[in-house]
């Protein structure tokens, strides 16, 4: 139930109605959106919400639903249920595409058996009788006319008609000729009058010719005669006409007879099509104001979470603004929120959010929230937003207000949402506050749930001294004097009365004189108001602050452990190859020795022999014995880097290649890993003393940046090859250290675009996503700035 009988319009609910009729098809989706209301029905609610969702979920996600065609067939089959009356061509047309459009409907769901339940349950039991569209197809063709050969008469009618035709305009080319060459006829061709072919004479040549004159120029010069053989066969062609008519009709007759015992299935196919086009609506507007479906429950609570205003959100949407999101919560221990705050801080807006979404929810509608939301479901939702004084009624506004206070406590209880703006306004503030008051604690009470906007302080001290009343203040930035929009509850807030009278350039004189008249006590607890915003602000940008630093101290951290990782399993692998080279110079070592025994044995210690064994022995030594490597000193001057030198890590063994340089950082590639080093802290070394293998992994992954491409084309890919080719792109562009990504999908619905944003905030790396410059694409191209 709800009260006033104007809510609707208060909250906006009737303008949500009017933008999901402009996406129905048809006259009778639009009728179905007229007649949407608030429900308490929990199971009818769940049903409308899941309904909506899971054609949402077709629309984003699966193949396009045929429904092309959507004509009002309930006018029709009313029409043919009448003995004697008959359709015509458009009209069985119409039923023709209807028909046809629903059974490619229950094909498709047929098709996804158990993937769609809701939408299943609207044809559930339908049966599908394609003798009618048998029947119809036999009689009308695809362009909605009736066929040549829907009966023998017909097809012989149509056959006499074509052939005199052609003999009549036979016979009027010749005479024509005739004439023409006799010098009868005026300038010009065959014309038509009256729908009869004439030939143009001159007036002194139309005694020349037998015929009908049908008609003259309007100089008089010249006529315009049908001549009498042909004025025969004409008169032939229209009996032929008159005749194929009533064929037509006769054969319209007994089609609408054989169509006649099938009224009450059409009506159901009607019913269907129907509330396809009126769910099909809805689901487009959900797309648009990006809504999803929230957990609903059977009790009297809220919780929503990232929630917008939809129409304020449409409107910033055009502008390219964004709005602020609002989460708050409603349940049995904070029943009724008391939201203060300065004017135009955005008090009335949060208290609209709350009951449009309540209001669309209980109207089987999704809302622009976060999934995780929960919605219960209010029997009453009573509302006093707005000036209702009645000239007609003898009501001032705060007698109107009076008026619905009156309602509230009467009628409230438990299962009751109310929503007051400016609580207590319109009359003397010293005794409207204590009446606000007295009916708010009165409204707690009875348990309602709600929130009311107010600036009375009596109304903030109660609220934080009574058990299932909460305060709540919009945030203000008091610095800069400009509002948040941002709902935090707990504490009350300041009006900043004197602040904004300040800023607008309110002369200081009469602030002064303000400032005066107001009691001390009220001075300091609008003074400590104040202080306490500002210590809230404070304490919230010293938090986002923080989360920015620890999300830094994370990555780092993660970097540190790859490179950790990649340096063990770096020097497990050389120490592997060093033993495996010991072994290998040991065992040749003593291969060596003791073929040098032999051969001194075998010569009998002859000098020379020995002398040269000796020099064999003394190379392999030199070959295998480490050279000592004198220091180099290191690169101080800037241009002794360049990217594509090959430098070593002062303090270790690790080598790379150098990929970018930047101040005093150095980027650096070590095999497949990318890092950043201090210029400070590494030393150039010759290209030659780099491992071939280690430089040709190294050239090829440099390659692969020279050739690599930030730029993705996923226009007209189905979302699940989209999003895996620009998975791929992210990991090599997150590889390769590039900080940019140009991903180009599109405008067409935005369904796409949104899906690819969604996809991408899930990862920590992806820092924000803009759109390209209107000149230059706009919201078709999407760019995403990485860490």
């Amino acid at each position: 139930m709800l009260y006033p009988q104007n809510s609707a319009d208060k909250l906006g609910f009737t303008e949500v109605k009017q933008l999901i009729k402009a996406h129905c098809l048809s006259v009778m989706g639009q009728e179905m959106v007229d007649k949407i209301q608030v429900m308490s029905n929990y199971d009818l609610i769940a049903k409308f919400l899941n309904q909506a969702n899971e054609f949402k979920n077709i629309l984003q996600n699966d193949a396009a639903l045929p429904i092309n065609n959507f004509y009002d067939i309930k006018s029709l089959a009313n029409k043919a249920r009448i003995e004697g009356s008959f359709l015509s061509e458009d009209e069985f047309f119409q039923v023709q595409a209807s028909l046809t459009t629903v059974f490619a409907v229950i094909a498709y769901f047929n098709e996804r058996t158990g993937v769609y339940p809701n939408l299943e349950a609207l044809f559930e039991h339908l049966p599908i009788e394609k003798a009618i569209l048998k029947k119809i197809d036999a009689i009308i063709d695809p362009k909605g006319k009736i066929r040549h050969n829907a009966s023998r008469e017909l097809m012989e009618i149509t056959s006499g008609i074509t052939k005199a035709e052609q003999e009549a305009r036979k016979k009027i080319d010749q005479i024509f000729k005739t004439a023409t060459g006799n010098g009868w006829t005026a300038d010009g061709s065959l014309t038509v009058r009256d729908g009869r072919i004439c030939i143009p004479l001159l007036a002194e040549n139309k005694r020349k010719l037998k015929g009908f004159i049908h008609d003259e120029s309007a100089s008089g010069q010249t006529v315009y005669m049908e001549p009498e053989e042909v004025f025969s066969l004409n008169n032939r062609i229209r009996d032929l006409e008159f005749d194929r008519r009533r064929e037509i009709i006769k054969i319209l007759t007994a089609l609408t007879d054989e169509l006649r015992p099938y009224v009450p299935l059409l009506l159901s196919y009607h019913g269907l099509l129907t509330k396809l086009d009126f769910v099909r609506a809805k689901a487009l507007f959900a797309i648009d104001i990006e809504a999803e479906m929230p957990k609903v429950v059977n009790e009297a609570k809220l919780r929503l979470i990232n929630a917008r205003h939809p129409l304020l959100y449409l409107s910033f949407k055009k502008e390219r603004k964004t709005v602020v999101p609002l989460n708050v919560g409603i349940d049995e221990a904070t029943r009724v929120i008391v939201v203060s705050g300065p004017n135009a801080g955005g008090k009335s807006v949060c208290m609209k959010t709350v009951g449009l979404l309540q209001m669309m929810v209980q109207a089987g509608l999704l809302i622009p929230a976060s999934a995780d939301s929960t919605v219960g479901v209010f029997k009453q939702l009573f509302v006093d937003i707005g000036d209702d004084q009645s000239i007609e009624s003898d009501l001032s506004t705060y007698s109107a207000h009076l008026s619905k206070m009156k309602k509230f406590v009467e009628d409230a209880n438990g299962k009751t949402m109310i929503l007051i703006d400016e609580f207590g306004t319109g009359t003397d503030p010293q005794f409207g506050g204590p009446i606000a008051e007295a009916v708010l604690e009165a409204l707690n009470h009875k348990k309602v749930r709600g929130m009311v906007t107010t600036h009375y302080s009596n109304l903030k001290i109660f609220a934080s001294n009574t058990e299932g009343i909460e305060n709540a203040s919009m945030l203000f930035n008091n610095t800069e004097m400009l509002p948040m929009y941002m709902l935090e509850v707990g504490k009350p807030g300041s009006s900043y009365a004197f602040e904004i009278a300040q800023k607008i350039g309110l002369p200081q004189n009469v602030l002064n004189l303000a400032k005066n008249k107001i009691s001390a006590g009220q001075k300091k607890v609008d003074s400590l108001l104040v202080d306490l915003e500002r210590e809230k602000k404070e304490i919230f940008d010293t938090k986002l602050k923080l989360d920015k630093q620890q999300r830094r101290v994370n990555t780092l951290l993660a970097e540190n452990e790859e490179l950790k990782s990649f340096l063990d399993e770096n020097r497990k692998a050389l120490l592997k190859e060093a033993k495996q080279e010991a072994k290998n110079i040991i065992l040749n070592a003593n291969k060596l020795v003791e073929n040098t025994i032999a051969e001194i044995k075998s010569s009998n210690a002859d000098k020379e022999v020995t002398r040269n064994l000796r020099e064999n022995l003394n190379n392999e030594v030199k070959k295998n014995t480490v050279k000592t490597e004198v220091p180099k000193q290191k690169a101080a001057a800037d241009e002794e880097l360049k990217v594509g030198d090959w430098v070593k890590l002062i303090d270790g063994d690790t080598t790379g290649q150098i990929l970018e340089l930047i101040k005093e950082n150095v980027v650096i590639a070590m095999g497949e890993l990318r890092t950043v080093v201090k210029r400070k802290r590494l030393e150039k070394v010759a290209k030659s003393t780099i491992p071939k293998e280690a430089r040709r992994n190294t050239v090829s992954q440099t390659s692969d940046i020279a050739s690599f491409s930030p730029e993705i084309d996923v226009r007209g890919q189905r979302t699940e090859d989209a999003l895996f080719a620009i998975e791929k792109l992210f990991d090599r562009a997150l590889m390769m250290g590039f900080g940019t990504l140009k991903i180009i999908h599109g405008k067409g619905d935005g369904i796409l675009r949104k899906m690819i944003r969604q996809y991408l905030k899930k990862y920590d790396q992806v820092d924000r996503m803009e759109d390209e410059h209107p000149d230059r694409g706009g919201d078709g191209i999407t760019y995403v700035y990485l860490r």
